[in-house]
């Protein structure tokens, strides 16, 4: 069953509660004058093409006062949004419809910023990618560190000293160190332009049996490091493949469809701002199509273990730069621990799942999972761009 044939909610559930004061600004696919990407704003509910402004989202991005900037532009009306949105949802997807919000930014991740993420982490290491030995480790491990992981600032010295005690106790981790030592988990999880947006399949390795949906907030920042603006992400998590070595983490991370971006990039401004996201609640529905599971859970972003701004500058600065901008996948507190095909089974995708991702403030993201070496190959990357903007 396709998202176009299940039953969906009011296409305006999907979009922020307070669209009429949104900045909202992202990327579709359209057929006339031309095929190829256009870059829109949304004003009084319609998408107005503002490719002149660009021509790419990263040079949007990087206007100086982009806020005031596309208050102020003109462009082809390309529909309303809620056209777009059905467009996104139909299958095949119609024009114009829906693409991932970014471009050619670097689309970069950060892990275990969470302490139930942390936990998860451990566990798929120590499990070697076995699935079924979940629980008992989850029960041993809770355990052995005896202590409020959530409490604990990353690179303190309590940190620091509950180090010294888990190595003593034969309890450290790789994950550990990036989850409460000074240094953070980023990683490339996509290649630039390969990122699928609202309405499309998203792709598991065709080698994995256990894996999950990643509700995480993803923040757009400019080539200056200045966070523009946020939006949603599904990264798409093999814990098995991940489980059996961290080296195997490209692997795990970067297939086909396997990053998830959308609907739009809301722009800060004075009714949104980082604040917004670091007190956000990122909700996860999963509803299974082939056997009626559902199962539903948050992320509480004011649980995060290292500030959103904090994770920015971890990851760009005098050490490393982004002439393009990038994309920064924030982490989630959510993994996925219902049994779903038998007792201490865990959870693990079915094909056919249809997942929403979704915040008040920034909408709803939502995609079915599919195989990524069964779904439509990545075949539009930089230089097809790039063609595409010289015929315009």
């Amino acid at each position: 069953m396709t998202l176009s044939d299940s039953p969906h909610r009011p296409v305006t559930d999907y979009l922020p509660k307070d669209l009429d004061r949104a900045l909202l600004v992202g990327r579709a696919w359209c057929e006339s004058p031309r095929p190829g990407p256009v870059l829109f704003v949304i004003r009084d509910g319609e998408a107005l093409d503002v490719t002149h402004l660009g021509p790419t989202m990263a040079d949007l991005l990087d206007h100086a006062d982009v806020e005031s900037t596309l208050r102020n532009t003109e462009g082809a009306s390309l529909g309303s949004v809620e056209s777009l949105l059905e467009n996104s949802l139909s299958t095949p997807q119609r024009p114009p419809f829906l693409l991932a919000p970014c471009d050619v930014q670097a689309v970069k991740a950060c892990g275990v910023t969470f302490a139930v993420s942390l936990l998860e982490r451990v566990i798929e290491e120590q499990a070697g990618g076995d699935a079924t030995r979940a629980n008992e480790l989850r029960a041993e491990l809770q355990a052995l560190i005896g202590s409020n992981l959530s409490r604990i600032v990353p690179g303190s010295e309590e940190a620091m000293a509950l180090k010294r005690e888990l190595q003593t106790r034969g309890g450290w981790s790789q994950y550990m160190e990036v989850g409460i030592g000074p240094d953070a988990e980023v990683f490339t999880k996509a290649q630039p332009l390969s990122s699928v947006g609202f309405g499309a399949s998203v792709g598991l390795h065709p080698a994995s049996r256990w894996n999950n949906p990643e509700p995480e907030i993803v923040l757009a920042v400019d080539s200056h490091g200045n966070v523009k603006g946020a939006t949603l992400g599904n990264d798409v998590n093999l814990r098995d493949i991940e489980g059996r070595s961290a080296l195997l983490l490209g692997k795990a991370k970067d297939n086909n469809a396997s990053s998830s971006i959308g609907p739009f990039i809301r722009l800060f401004d004075d009714g949104f701002g980082i604040d917004d996201v670091r007190r956000a609640q990122v909700s996860l529905r999963i509803e299974g199509q082939d056997d009626g599971f559902r199962l539903e859970g948050e992320s509480d972003m004011a649980e995060i273990s290292r500030d959103p701004l904090d994770l920015v500058k971890q990851t760009v600065g005098t050490h490393h730069q982004y002439p393009d901008g990038f994309m920064l996948y924030l982490g989630t507190m959510f993994s996925p621990i219902k049994d779903r095909s038998g007792e201490g089974q865990g959870f693990t995708h079915h094909l056919g799942d249809i997942v929403t991702i979704s915040t008040p403030t920034l909408g709803a993201l939502v995609n079915n999972v599919g195989r990524s070496d069964q779904l439509p190959p990545w075949t539009y990357g930089i230089r097809e761009l790039m063609r595409d903007l010289a015929g315009r």
